[in-house]
């Protein structure tokens, strides 16, 4: 049997990968809007998304990762982080057909971290360290 404070450190951990990661997609549709219009007209078919949309969804995904870092209503951020990150990897289906052209090899580290996003989803009333919320997530 696993250790109560081993699961607690692994799933904190977890969160923190998956929280940098995702920090870092969202800091770049602030510093770089176009780059991210560019990601929604390629992956989502979404063509002409404008800096205004593009920082709108950052400063909606920036306040779902601090639910997401405090463990505020669980079921929400922690299934949205996990429903995000899905489409994202899902979205980029067709570079694993190809996986040595260009950077297309990189894609398949989302594989590993959708997995992560399952484990953290799944587990979430385990997963208590350096969190706001601690009693049950009953939604």
């Amino acid at each position: 049997m696993l250790n109560s404070s081993k699961l607690t450190f692994a799933l904190f951990f977890t969160r923190v990968s998956i929280l940098l990661v995702l920090l870092m997609w969202t800091v770049d549709k602030f510093l770089n809007p176009a780059h991210t219009a560019q990601v929604f007209e390629s992956f989502y078919g979404m063509p002409g998304t404008g800096a205004t949309l593009v920082a709108a969804i950052g400063a909606a995904e920036l306040l779902l990762l601090v639910l997401f870092f405090l463990g505020i209503k669980k079921t929400f951020s922690y299934g949205a982080v996990l429903v995000i990150h899905g489409v994202s990897t899902l979205a980029a289906f067709g570079k694993y057909f190809a996986p040595f052209e260009s950077v297309n090899l990189l894609f398949f580290a989302a594989w590993p971290m959708l997995a992560a996003c399952v484990l953290l989803f799944v587990l979430r009333e385990q997963d208590t360290f350096l969190q706001v919320a601690k009693v049950k997530d009953s939604e």
